[in-house]
């Protein structure tokens, strides 16, 4: 029996580049196609794009913010949802109070340095807690992600941040998956810890928790042999 289509979804202010070191070995088992948020400015608005270009039936597997996305594609469509990755990424909607006025004041003052110095300049503040701390000094790396974020613009990167600080809570839907998923996470992800992610997979049903050693948030980038064994273990019980 063929395996489902395979949609992948990148993060905030990401883009294809994310999945490029998986895709093709994804490619040679499936249909893969990989989603662009452009400037739609909420989670269940970039979920509903998704679900309609989707085929009947489908695997997901969402990166970052990506992985929010994914869960809001199985809030609408749960029923077509073959399989699930959640990489990278949490649940909860966004805290009240002090908490709140932080993380809304943090965001902000990233896309004042988007508007006022551009994207890159953003970028290079922005990826210094997205990556395991030893890969800082890596240029390649570093120069992928930045030119990555390069080429959205501070619009894009607006909406995007308003979709996140308005993000649903997804907490309920994790007891509703019944298909096969994965939650990953790099160990060093100080963005999305690895307490979620452990959070995450005890509350859906026969999920697998893959955890990356010596990895940041950019898993895909930082470990993509890694990540590629993972997603092609996932799909083969699809």
């Amino acid at each position: 029996m063929p395996l489902p289509p395979l949609i992948l979804i990148p993060g905030l202010v990401c883009d294809q580049t994310v999945w490029e070191q998986q895709e093709p070995e994804l490619r040679k088992r499936t249909l893969v196609t990989i989603a662009d948020h452009r400037d739609l400015d909420s989670l269940p608005k970039m979920a509903a794009a998704i679900v309609e270009r989707a085929p009947a039936r489908f695997a997901i597997a969402g990166h970052s913010m990506g992985g929010r996305v994914a869960l809001e594609v199985f809030r609408q469509a749960q029923d077509r949802v073959a399989g699930i990755a959640l990489m990278d990424t949490a649940f909860a909607p966004r805290q009240a109070g002090e908490a709140a006025e932080q993380e809304a004041a943090q965001r902000y003052a990233l896309l004042e340095i988007a508007k006022k110095r551009g994207m890159r300049s953003m970028a290079a503040v922005w990826s210094q807690k997205m990556v395991h701390p030893d890969r800082l000094s890596d240029s390649s790396l570093m120069d992928t992600i930045h030119d990555m974020i390069a080429r959205k613009t501070p619009a894009i990167y607006e909406a995007q941040i308003k979709a996140l600080l308005e993000r649903p809570d997804a907490a309920p839907l994790l007891e509703q998956i019944r298909c096969p998923a994965m939650v990953l996470c790099g160990r060093q992800d100080s963005w999305s810890v690895l307490s979620v992610h452990e959070q995450m997979a005890a509350r859906i049903a026969g999920c697998r928790l893959v955890v990356v050693e010596d990895c940041g948030h950019m898993s895909t980038m930082e470990r993509p042999d890694e990540i590629t064994a993972a997603m092609l273990n996932w799909l083969t019980v699809l």
